[in-house]
C-alpha cells in the first residue's frame, strides 16, 4: 500500500477533517499510528524484558553468612516480578569485603538489568574513605533498596575474660573477620583507635560463618556482626548466654536491646559521638542491593518495581521468617538519598575515620 493511500479517505467525507488537506493529512496519519509504530518502535522505547534471560545475583561474599541468606532468598523470588519472570541465579563473588562484586557490578556488569548483587553496607563508604580496593562511584551506581535495616553487636563467647564494654578497654579479645570493608572489621578497628577497645583482629575468613565455627572451635573469642546474622546461625546463643553482647550500634538504638550499651552513647565529648555515628552510618544502609550504573531509566524503575513488589510478597515473607531474618525494607530512592547524604559529611570526620579503619 502506498504512503498516499490515506489522502482518497479524506476526500470521501467533505467536511470531515477540520482544515482541509492539512488536517486530512494530520487525521489520516494518526489513524495509521496503531498499525506502524509496534513494528518500527526502537527496542529500548519498547516496556523492558527479561524473557529468555538468566539474571545474575551477585552476592558479595562466600557460602554460609547473612549476605548470602539475604542473596538467595532474593533470588528465590525477585525473578516472579520481573518482566518475562526470568530465572535467577545466585553466583558469590567473595574478596575484599564485597569491593570485588561492587568493582564488578560497576564496571563490568552488563547495563541491561540482568546483572543486580548485594553487596556489604559498609562498602558503600569505602571510596569516601579511601579504602584500597574500592574501585567504585556510590553516588553513580544504581541503589535497588534494603530488605532490612541493620544493627551490628560485638559478641564475646562466655570463656572470654571480656565481659562488659569496660572490660574491652582493660582486656584483650581475640575476634575473627571477613575484611577490610565489612563491619566485622572497620567497627573493632576503629573503635580501638577512637576509644581505646582492645580488640585484636584475625582476618582470612570468607564469610561470618566460619567466623562462628572458629568461636566454636575456641580459635577466636568474638565477632562483630549483625543481630540478624548471629540470631540466624546460632539462635539460641544471646538467650542461652554462650555469649555475652558487648554493645550494640546502627542508625538508632535497637528496642529488643533494652540493657546493652548503644555505643555513641558511650562517647566521651559531642566530637566523639559524630565520629562514631558516621562510622555506623553504613547499618541505615542495611543489605543493599545494586545494579550498575547508566542503566536506562525504565531498566532502573523495572528493577526497583520488582524489589518492591517482592517485599510485599507473601511468599517471600514466610521465605524471609523461615530463614529467621528480619524484614524492614526500604526502596531504592531511600537508599540513593542516604547516600548522598552520607557523601555530604564534613571532610575532617571522613578523613578521621578513614584513618581509623585503616
Amino acid at each position: 500500500m502506498s504512503k498516499s493511500k490515506p489522502i482518497p479517505i479524506a476526500r470521501k467525507v467533505p467536511g470531515a477533517f477540520p482544515g482541509g488537506l492539512v488536517g486530512a493529512l494530520g487525521c489520516g496519519l494518526a489513524a495509521l499510528v496503531p498499525v506502524l509504530v509496534p513494528a518500527g518502535t526502537p527496542a529500548a522505547a519498547q516496556a523492558p524484558t527479561l524473557a529468555g534471560k538468566a539474571v545474575t545475583m551477585v552476592i558479595g561474599f562466600g557460602p554460609g553468612g547473612g549476605y548470602d541468606s539475604w542473596g538467595r532468598v532474593m533470588a528465590r523470588h525477585i525473578g516472579k516480578h520481573l518482566p518475562g519472570n526470568p530465572t535467577v541465579i545466585p553466583q558469590n563473588m567473595p574478596g575484599g569485603g564485597s569491593f570485588n562484586a561492587a568493582n564488578h557490578i560497576y564496571a563490568i556488569a552488563p547495563k541491561d538489568g540482568s546483572v543486580l548483587g548485594l553487596i556489604a553496607r559498609d562498602a558503600a563508604l569505602g571510596p569516601l574513605t579511601g579504602a584500597a580496593g574500592a574501585r567504585f562511584d556510590p553516588l553513580k551506581i544504581t541503589w535497588v533498596g534494603t530488605p532490612t535495616m541493620e544493627t551490628n553487636i560485638c559478641i564475646a563467647m562466655a570463656r572470654a575474660k571480656v565481659k562488659t564494654f569496660k572490660d574491652l578497654q582493660e582486656q584483650e579479645l581475640i575476634i575473627g573477620n571477613t575484611g577490610v570493608g565489612t563491619g566485622t572489621y572497620s567497627y573493632p578497628k576503629a573503635l580501638n583507635g577512637l576509644m581505646g577497645t582492645k580488640f585484636k583482629l584475625i582476618s582470612g575468613f570468607p564469610s561470618s560463618t566460619d567466623v562462628f565455627l572458629a568461636m566454636e572451635r575456641n580459635e577466636v573469642d568474638g565477632i562483630c556482626e549483625s543481630l540478624d546474622s548471629v540470631i540466624g546461625k546460632r539462635p539460641d546463643w544471646i538467650d542461652t548466654k554462650k555469649v555475652n553482647v558487648l554493645f550494640h550500634g546502627g542508625s538508632q538504638a535497637n528496642p529488643s536491646l533494652k540493657g546493652i550499651p548503644f555505643i555513641p552513647d558511650l562517647a566521651r565529648n559531642p566530637q566523639e559521638k559524630q565520629l562514631i555515628e558516621f562510622l555506623y552510618a553504613g547499618q541505615g544502609i542495611g543489605r543493599p542491593f545494586v545494579a550498575p550504573p547508566d542503566l536506562p531509566a525504565d531498566r532502573v524503575r523495572m528493577l526497583r518495581d520488582a524489589f518492591n513488589a517482592t517485599m510485599k510478597d507473601p511468599a517471600f515473607v514466610a521465605d524471609v521468617a523461615k530463614q529467621k531474618l528480619d524484614l524492614e525494607p526500604e526502596d531504592g530512592e531511600h537508599l540513593g538519598a542516604l547516600i548522598k547524604k552520607i557523601y555530604a559529611t564534613p571532610k575532617a570526620v571522613v578523613d578521621k575515620v578513614s584513618e581509623l579503619v585503616k
